[in-house]
């Protein structure tokens, strides 16, 4: 293997720090990798550009989700391989891949695991490798500031959902491939790519990040009640026994709701809309995942 680059948010922490990172790299023969840390996630996507135009064989990203997303949006359907150091808050992309919260074993699997193609999902021309959501959803990631998620970690989201409970739903209709799957009021839009979102709770049991289709869950849950009930269901692996549920797949799909919606792509917020227009792209980005090319499920 030719260059090894590295992409740090350097707000980020994962076991020994950058220092363990760096002493890792060293030892697998890495002593002088390409290193590029940042302050924020807006800045990512400009060193992966530089990262893969400096031939780099393997970016690895240090940071939490949006850090990701913001570098797979800029290397998608390139010949970048990403690996994932999982330094973030949730880190669901690589929680879905099962690469673990170690240096030693997460370097290991960028080195040395197996390059797995995986698709992504657009919206206005952003991609995204976990998950795309609007209402609820978009409510709780918005509300669990940077700053709150710092000090409580994953409680944050916690706290925030709680919030959120009874916030007044929409009136949306939804098209899935070109037909209408709903029409009426929703407090919660979810589109997936994979299988396992906060709190490793299995939202798509069916979904799979290579298969070239991406899950859709529509909630209409309008008060704590409900969403107890629900939340109950996908606790338990059962969201399609919820009547507040209503769950599909496909390659493209159209959301128009009453009001303005916010929304969020892979845990980060987004400005409100009234259209969303959601497609999948088969195997435009290259993943480091473990050497068994287990996902989890």
């Amino acid at each position: 293997m030719g260059n090894v680059a590295v992409i740090a948010h350097a707000n980020k922490n994962l076991g020994g720090g950058l220092t363990e990172l760096r002493e890792t790299l060293a030892r697998a023969g890495y002593a002088e990798p390409l290193w590029y840390e940042i302050e924020s996630s807006g800045e990512a996507p400009k060193y992966a550009r530089l990262a893969l135009s400096n031939s780099a064989d393997v970016i690895f990203i240090w940071g939490g989700d949006g850090t990701v997303q913001m570098c797979i949006n800029a290397l998608v359907e390139t010949k970048a391989v990403i690996a994932i150091l999982p330094a973030g808050t949730a880190n669901l992309l690589a929680g879905n891949l099962n690469i673990p919260n170690d240096i030693s074993k997460a370097v290991s699997i960028g080195l040395q695991g197996t390059r797995r193609k995986l698709d992504t999902g657009s919206y206005n021309g952003e991609h995204f490798a976990v998950m795309a959501g609007t209402g609820f959803d978009a409510f709780v990631i918005k509300e669990a500031s940077v700053k709150l998620k710092d000090l409580i970690g994953r409680l944050a989201y916690f706290y925030s959902g709680t919030k959120n409970l009874s916030a007044r739903r929409v009136k949306a209709i939804i098209e899935v491939d070109g037909e209408q799957f709903f029409k009426g009021k929703v407090s919660c839009v979810l589109v997936g790519n994979v299988s396992k979102g906060m709190g490793g709770i299995e939202v798509f049991k069916e979904a799979k990040p290579d298969d070239g289709i991406l899950e859709l869950a529509v909630v209409t849950a309008k008060n704590p009640v409900d969403w107890a009930r629900t939340l109950g269901r996908v606790t338990q692996g059962k969201a399609e026994k919820s009547p507040f549920v209503k769950l599909t797949n496909g390659k493209e799909f159209r959301f128009t709701f009453g009001r303005k919606f916010p929304y969020e792509i892979d845990g980060s917020d987004r400005k409100a809309v009234k259209k969303m227009h959601i497609k999948v792209h088969p195997s435009s980005i290259t993943i480091c995942v473990p050497a068994s090319g287990a996902i989890a499920s």
